[in-house]
């Protein structure tokens, strides 16, 4: 079975060898081929299909048992003594004790405290039961929510890699991780491109491990070519063998201020009962009858339904909640940190231009009619121009390649394996004509440096097998135009080497701006020809390149990329500006495309002629000269992100707290993570988007993590609060609007609530002050607020969202709380003054009809009380 050892590191060195004792693995000991034979598997087809059921068949599925949950009476049992059920059982105690020592005292003792107290429990336990009631129902809809978002294995079967649940493991199955992945079981690494694990959960090492196939430790945790279950690819991929398988602060907040006012208010009627000289038993009575009109008894149920229910309705609009208490916190949300690729566009990405021997061509027709593109026959037929170089480094500088079994469905529409920028080069190169397992077989990669935001490259090294060729290994690169054009000391023009001065780079640069500025991706391409393999990287597990040896590459072309905005995402841009919510983009694209993307979008809106490009000169007049920069709160600014790593805290505090519109490019996720909490320094209620691994610090720093549910990796997902289940920027706003419609639905609820309560302390305040007959027993008060206004509260969960909703400015987290002190004394002291004028209105009315008038009542309640008294009334009845 998987190991699934949790471990706390004090002492790192024993806590290895402590564990190392439970993990029963030697596989890592013994030669690949002896694991292939114990196993029954083959690495080039991996098991079949009827293999694999067999194996289900003996050893079961690849899961976990699902850790103890709490037992539902333990659930049960902390409804009965959370929030304000504390008071109502206090109160309840104090009531039966009362009627205790009033009964050992008389016999006679009237049953009232006795029916009060278990009225009160019952309270308490009928609450708790709907509120218990109502959490299991909320458990079990975000348990289905799971569901939506089923983690994938990729694995060899049958001589195809597919994705299957990780459940459907066996043993043996061949497994291909890669970045972003969780590691679906004990695996055997024998191939390895760069791959990286976080251990952390298994042995607490904090920074990634190395995973290869060499076997370096005989303990299975230091060994690189092990790689455990439910552990994460942080960077790279590898290949392996299957071994043995198998709200609630506001709330608080609300409940304090409650709590704090109901028992101020309970004491000082105690002590002013036996100022006045009532018994301690009476003055406790009274106290236990001002804790009962305060506290709301259907609050929590009503919080629950209305939390539950929002969930449900963003799980209809593809945003789906991992946590209750989020949707709350998205409602206050007054920055979007929002990725580009897939989030604000479509990623749909093809073709647009190519640029190759000194000219750009403009690709304008569809993939089918590809062979027809007049350049490109042009250029395919000057063969001395060496185009189909260019073609080949495209081809073997990438993995993707199509699902299976679509040999009847037209090339635009047939599902790849890979990302969509993958996707789109892979799809141009095979409408060209271009034979790409043919190629990829003649020139099989030995090395491979996966792209990653750091590099910002993609780097494969292939074997030269040709008997004629004076070298043994070609090098194919592609990424951001300017890290490739650092590593070239030649390109390629008219079939030739040429040398790459500082005219020829200037010119570059100003082609790839120019396709940058059409708000396209631009992509890089170069080769290099070599003998030694081993120079190229830093060390034998060629996980970094050693970038001294790879400075003479020979440039080959350009490629940009396409990928059209979402239609309703300038609508949403439109509707978080009414709402007062900013949008920055954190992209890791070119300065110059993301800011196209941004203007289409709407992030930098048309009003903004002025557009600030953040470059060493500017940073020189803002942050050394201290030079005042005019409405700069009417600018907007692109920070590209070698001007982010510059700058100091306080000087990116100032350009966001300044700055309404920014885009941030060519960003790393630790500078995402920056820029996240320059946000919360300045005050703002974060919402950031991600879906790589790395992007998980930003994720779990921002108020609100929302990952991505298509592309997003497991490790984001696992980070972050909410997933997109359409990768889709408007579904952000739709979750702020219901944020913010529960929210306020909230408050009309808690207001409904408080305004009753004052109606019911009041009629105990004349008892004590005025000596009224009660006008509203404890009783009485609780056939109200669980007979009659639980319903309406409960209600109000259910108003739709007020037409205005979208056009007020974020709250404030730290003064617009649910419960504040103007809605207090509105509900209180005007509502609620209102409704008890209206109640004692009726009160005298019924006690004059029965004559006793407004001056019979005052004092009258001592002679009331005590049954052995006989009172007349203004008609001469004896009562």
């Amino acid at each position: 079975m998987p190991n699934s050892a949790q471990v706390s590191p004090k002492n790192l060195s024993s806590l290895k060898e402590q564990t190392a004792k439970q993990v029963n693995i030697d596989e890592h000991l013994l030669p690949l081929d002896d694991v292939v034979k114990k196993y029954k598997t083959n690495l080039k087809i991996g098991l079949t299909t009827a293999q694999a059921e067999e194996e289900i068949e003996k050893q079961g599925y690849n899961q976990l048992t699902p850790p103890k949950k709490k037992s539902e009476i333990v659930k049960f049992l902390l409804q009965l003594t959370g929030g304000f059920s504390i008071l109502l059982w206090i109160g309840a105690i104090l009531c039966i004790i009362v009627y205790i020592i009033n009964a050992a005292g008389n016999s006679d003792a009237s049953p009232d405290n006795l029916y009060l107290g278990i009225v009160l429990m019952l309270v308490v336990i009928i609450t708790g039961a709907f509120a218990y009631y109502q959490e299991s129902k909320s458990e079990a809809i975000m348990d289905s929510f799971k569901d939506l978002i089923p983690r994938k294995a990729t694995v060899l079967r049958d001589g195809v890699f597919q994705e299957i649940e990780p459940k459907y493991l066996v043993s043996g199955d061949i497994v291909q991780i890669n970045t972003g992945d969780q590691v679906p079981a004990d695996v055997l690494v024998f191939e390895s491109y760069g791959c990286k694990v976080d251990n952390s959960s298994i042995t607490g090492e904090s920074e990634p491990q190395i995973r290869s196939k060499r076997c370096t430790n005989r303990n299975p945790l230091e060994t690189e070519n092990v790689a455990f279950f439910s552990t994460y690819c942080t960077e790279g991929k590898a290949t392996g063998i299957s071994t043995e398988t198998t709200i609630e602060i506001e709330i608080r907040h609300f409940i304090h201020m409650i709590t704090a006012f109901a028992s101020t208010l309970g004491f000082t009627f105690f002590v002013a009962a036996l100022c006045i000289g009532y018994s301690w038993l009476n003055a406790i009575i009274f106290f236990i009858g001002i804790i009962v009109a305060n506290v709301p008894e259907g609050l929590l149920a009503t919080v629950t339904v209305s939390l539950t229910l929002s969930a449900k309705q963003m799980a209809k609009k593809n945003c789906l909640v991992k946590n209750l208490q989020a949707v709350a916190t998205l409602g206050s949300t007054s920055v979007i940190c929002s990725d580009k690729t897939g989030t604000l566009t479509q990623n749909k990405m093809s073709v647009s231009h190519f640029w190759f021997n000194n000219e750009t061509i403009e690709i304008d027709c569809p993939l089918g009619e590809m062979t027809k593109h007049e350049d490109i026959k042009r250029l395919y037929a000057n063969k001395p121009s060496r185009f189909e170089d260019f073609l080949r480094v495209c081809t073997l500088c990438s993995k993707t390649k199509f699902k299976p079994d679509q040999d009847d469905v037209s090339l635009d529409k047939k599902e790849c394996v890979g990302d969509a920028s993958e996707i789109a080069l892979f799809k141009f190169v095979n409408s060209i004509g271009i034979e790409v397992d043919q190629i990829r077989n003649k020139f099989p990669i030995v090395a491979e440096i996966p792209f990653n935001s750091v590099n910002k490259f993609h780097l494969t090294v292939h074997s030269l097998q040709e008997e004629h060729v004076s070298h043994k290994y070609l090098v194919c690169i592609k990424g951001a135009p300017e890290r490739i054009l650092t590593i070239c000391y030649s390109m390629l023009i008219a079939g030739e080497s040429r040398l790459m001065d500082a005219k020829s780079k200037a010119t570059m640069n100003h082609i790839f701006d120019y396709l940058a500025s059409k708000g396209e991706r631009v992509l890089g391409f170069a080769e290099m020809y070599t003998n030694e393999l081993d120079e190229l990287f830093q060390d034998e597990t060629r996980n970094k390149v050693n970038m001294e040896k790879i400075s003479h590459f020979t440039f080959l072309g350009l490629m940009s990329l396409i990928d059209p905005a979402r239609p309703e995402v300038p609508g949403a841009v439109h509707k978080c500006r009414m709402a007062g919510i900013r949008v920055y983009m954190v992209t890791g694209d070119h300065p110059t495309t993301a800011q196209a993307i941004a203007e289409k979008v709407g992030i930098i809106s048309k009003e903004k002629k002025d557009i600030l490009l953040l470059q060493n000169d500017l940073y020189q007049q803002m942050f050394i000269e201290r030079k005042t920069i005019e409405n700069l709160v009417h600018k907007a600014m692109v920070v590209p992100g070698e001007m982010l790593a510059k700058l100091k805290s306080a000087e990116l505090d100032h350009i966001v707290s300044n700055v309404p519109e920014i885009v941030f490019a060519r960003t790393s996720p630790q500078q995402k993570l920056m820029i996240i909490q320059s946000c919360q320094r300045m005050g703002f209620i974060a919402a950031a988007t991600g879906d790589g691994v790395n992007d998980s610090p930003a994720l779990k720093s921002a108020n609100i993590g929302i990952a991505m549910g298509i592309t997003g990796s497991d490790v984001s997902k696992q980070a972050a609060d909410i997933i997109l289940m359409d990768d889709n920027f408007a579904s952000i706003v739709v979750g702020i609007e219901e944020g913010r419609v529960i929210f306020d639905n909230l408050k009309k609820s808690i207001a409904y609530t408080l305004a009753s309560n004052f109606a019911e302390v009041m009629p105990f305040l004349v008892y004590v002050a005025l000596g009224f007959p009660l006008a509203l027993g404890t009783i009485t008060i609780l056939c109200i607020d669980l007979g009659t206004d639980i319903f309406p509260a409960i209600s109000l969960a259910y108003e739709r969202a007020e037409t205005d909703i979208m056009k007020q400015q974020p709250r404030n987290s730290e003064t617009d709380h649910l419960v504040t002190r103007r809605m207090f004394n509105r509900a209180y002291f005007q509502i609620g003054m209102i409704q008890a004028s209206a109640g004692f209105m009726a009160y005298f009315i019924v006690m004059a009809d029965h004559g006793f008038y407004i001056t019979d009542l005052f004092n009258l309640r001592s002679s009331w009380d005590k049954k052995e008294v006989l009172i007349f009334d203004r008609f001469n009845v004896l009562w």
